[in-house]
């Protein structure tokens, strides 16, 4: 592995090797507590591991900063350690070389931005939606996809090959439904199946559910307390016309389930109108989600009966009430009490027999040595259930180093309210995700314009729809994934503050410094000249670039976006401070180039961690 550049980073592992060293009698890493200096003419950082060491090993602070200081080999990293150095009770001032931190920034100064390409590279495969054929995308598809693609583009730019899988629930009894009604709509002459649209599938579905679903209890109610002829001939005729209605149904889905030219026309007519609102919501979102990326449970209808079969062959699943469960109360299966039911009483497969089937594939043909799923909190015992059954059946077990793939929940929370609820239309429906698109883009818009009141209305739409789905993305990928959020286009649209706008206009400010240096003939002298760090506010700057590589490693391993956000809001509070107290342009020679090399740098940086966001970026605003 690359050695890190960070200087925070290099210092840790430096002062943690010497309180090892000064103190062999302490089991384990200690911690040296390395923070940042609060009276920057005192040092740069300070260790503060001195005080809480001293409790342990009974001695006094001082004399344990002074042994930590003897031990520590800072060489080539901050200025020589003495006595001088340590404040107070023990804290020890540390204040970094400038050559050692231009040096660092040099060593950042690359194609790759200081992040080399895995060595070896993983396969991962990253379950990042899940749609319903005939049913609209509303808000509640929004975070699956947007934290999906944040995730594998974080994977992809450290080098790992990454499979997106969208899981398409296109099969089935809820679908036969829809079929069988349009199919008898279309007979009567009363829809056209070569111009649907997907508001019309979305009736259907809500029209071929309640048309299947029996009013038994109001049957049950009129006999129970006499309510009259009337009424009963009414139930009986509502119960009978559900009973037929959900007849056809199931023949319809014999018939799809054996491709009856027919029948599946109608369903590929279905899923083509589906799937193309769908990726098209995708590419304005800027997520990469294409066609190549659908995995419906259609693809796995053929292997679910011999899959079954081999389970209960091997002793995997077994028979419970008529049921088929695998039992997962061993630990080395998730020490889970319930147990997963992979078929009905009735012979019918559930969700958790498709993606136990999904696993298989994902592991053995794929090769995934890693799972992440990208899902609703809601789901956990969903998916904990599957993980383990499917080591229990083996089909988890990576082909190549015989151990169970690395399966993940990134489970994320509800998009909420004002109210504080499921953010919902006044009339308690889910929002259509393309009419929330379309507001947050008209929403930015009239920011844009407000600010740009001479701006052609052209320009204005191409810089609104980037800065709309910039807003929307970042409020989302900015929060912790696990935790709801509250949705504001006020507080998202803003471009002040931790906002996708804010950061933005971070980017286009630098980028607008070199269309300045370009129309003052000043060069590219600055491409030769070292970068900057002389001053307080070049030496932030130049620390907060260097902590890019490491943020990056670390949303991969906790599968975190909000850690790259949060620190690309750091980023641009640092350039920031740095434009304000260090003039670039109106500075003159190495002063003035070295600034121009510290802003590309930073220009780059920022520019990169937003595309690992999957945020679209602007060359002006």
């Amino acid at each position: 592995m690359q050695a890190s550049i960070d200087p925070i980073s290099q210092l840790t592992e430096r002062f943690a090797d010497a309180i090892a060293r000064a103190f062999p009698q302490i089991q384990g890493v200690v911690d040296p507590i390395i923070k940042a200096c609060n009276q920057p003419e005192l040092g740069d950082f300070q260790c503060n591991a001195a005080m809480p060491l001293a409790k342990r090993v009974g001695m006094n602070p001082r004399e344990v900063a002074k042994a930590i200081i003897a031990a520590v080999d800072a060489t080539g990293v901050c200025e020589p350690l003495s006595e001088a150095s340590i404040a107070g009770p023990g804290f020890i001032n540390i204040r970094l070389r400038e050559d050692s931190l231009v040096a660092s920034l040099l060593a950042l100064d690359r194609p790759d931005l200081g992040i080399p390409k895995a060595a070896p590279p993983q396969t991962i495969v990253v379950d990042l939606m899940g749609v319903n054929l005939a049913k609209q995308m509303h808000v509640g598809h929004l975070r699956s996809p947007i934290i999906g693609d944040a995730i594998a583009r974080t994977f992809e730019r450290l080098g790992h090959k990454v499979v997106r899988q969208n899981h398409v629930g296109d099969w089935g009894l809820p679908i036969a439904m829809v079929v069988a009604r349009l199919m008898k709509l279309a007979e009567q002459g009363k829809a056209d199946l070569n111009s649907l649209t997907l508001d019309q599938l979305d009736a259907a579905y809500k029209a071929a559910q309640f048309e299947c679903q029996r009013d038994l209890a109001g049957l049950e109610a009129v006999n129970k307390y006499g309510l009259g002829p009337k009424a009963l001939a009414e139930c009986e005729a509502q119960v009978s016309g559900a009973t037929e209605a959900f007849t056809q149904a199931r023949q319809t889905l014999v018939k799809l389930q054996t491709k009856d030219p027919a029948t599946y026309a109608v369903w590929e007519k279905i899923r083509d109108v589906t799937m193309a609102v769908c990726l098209g919501a995708c590419k304005r979102l800027h997520v990469n989600v294409t066609a190549e990326h659908n995995a419906g449970e259609s693809s796995y209808a053929d292997e679910l009966a011999p899959m079954v079969d081999d389970l209960v062959a091997r002793g995997i699943a077994e028979p419970d009430q008529g049921a088929l469960i695998v039992r997962l109360e061993a630990p080395e299966f998730g020490s889970i009490k319930e147990p997963c039911l992979i078929r009905k009483t009735d012979g019918g497969y559930l969700y958790a027999t498709t993606d136990i089937a999904a696993i298989r594939r994902r592991v053995q043909k794929f090769g995934g040595e890693r799972i992440i799923y990208c899902i609703d909190a809601r789901q956990n015992l969903h998916l904990r259930q599957v993980f383990g059954a499917s080591i229990k059946a083996g089909y988890a077990i990576h082909p190549r180093t015989r151990t169970p793939a690395l399966m993940e929940h990134a489970a994320f929370g509800s998009v909420l309210g004002a109210n504080g609820q499921p953010l919902k239309t006044r009339s308690g429906e889910n929002i259509p995700l393309e009419s929330l698109l379309e507001e947050t883009v008209q929403r930015a818009g009239a920011a844009v314009k407000s600010r740009n009141p001479e701006m052609s209305d052209d320009e204005c739409r191409t810089i609104a729809e980037a800065v709309g789905m910039a807003a929307l993305k970042y409020a989302d990928l900015c929060n912790d994934r696990v935790r709801d959020y509250m949705f504001s286009f006020d507080r998202m649209l803003a471009f002040e503050g931790n906002t996708g706008p804010y950061l933005l206009y971070a980017l286009v400010r630098i980028k607008s410094i070199f269309r300045k240096a370009a129309e003052r003939a000043v060069g590219e002298r600055w491409k030769q000249t070292p970068p900057r760090a002389s001053e307080h506010a070049e030496k932030q700057l130049a620390l907060a670039l260097l902590r890019y590589p490491g943020t990056v490693h670390g949303v991969a391993q906790a599968l975190e976006p909000h850690r790259l956000c949060q620190y690309l809001f750091e980023l641009a509070g640092a350039f920031s401070s740095f434009f304000d107290r260090c003039p670039v342009l109106p500075s003159e020679g190495e002063v003035r180039d070295g600034r121009l090399r510290l802003c590309d740098i930073t220009a780059r940086v920022l520019e990169d961690g937003l595309h690992v966001l999957g945020i679209p970026t602007l060359e002006r605003m």
